[in-house]
């Protein structure tokens, strides 16, 4: 069974996508920026600021699939600058410690919206 998900905790889709996608007792969570899920605007800031705020956008979407931040067995990031890996990963590691899902992270051309971040996962969590 697919069961797609959207969760009021997160920002609106900007295109034709769901939050995340259940297949089985996977989950799949869209790219997630630094977005206010409250005011749905761009949060630009440092790359920690941003990490931060994508991180909990992930959170929540996990959340209303009944997972957490421990169930994510891989993810994706983007950095606008690679040079901002440390940056990043300090904040990664404190949503994810000793969890350690399976991770790649390149530079990437970022939509137009100006964000230095963006990151998509995969949890396992059977129903």
């Amino acid at each position: 069974m697919i069961e797609r998900i959207t969760t009021a905790g997160a920002p609106e889709p900007r295109g034709p996508y769901s939050h995340a996608v259940r297949a089985g007792g996977f989950i799949y969570v869209s790219g997630q920026a630094a977005i206010d899920p409250q005011t749905n605007e761009v949060a630009i800031g440092t790359v920690a600021k941003e990490t931060r705020q994508t991180l909990e956008n992930v959170k929540a979407i996990l959340n209303t699939a009944g997972a957490e931040m421990g169930d994510v067995v891989k993810c994706s990031v983007f950095l606008a600058d690679i040079r901002d890996f440390a940056e990043m990963n300090a904040v990664y590691e404190e949503y994810f410690g000793a969890a350690k899902p399976a991770r790649t992270t390149v530079q990437a051309t970022l939509p137009a919206l100006g964000i230095k971040v963006e990151i998509d996962c995969v949890a396992y969590k059977p129903e």
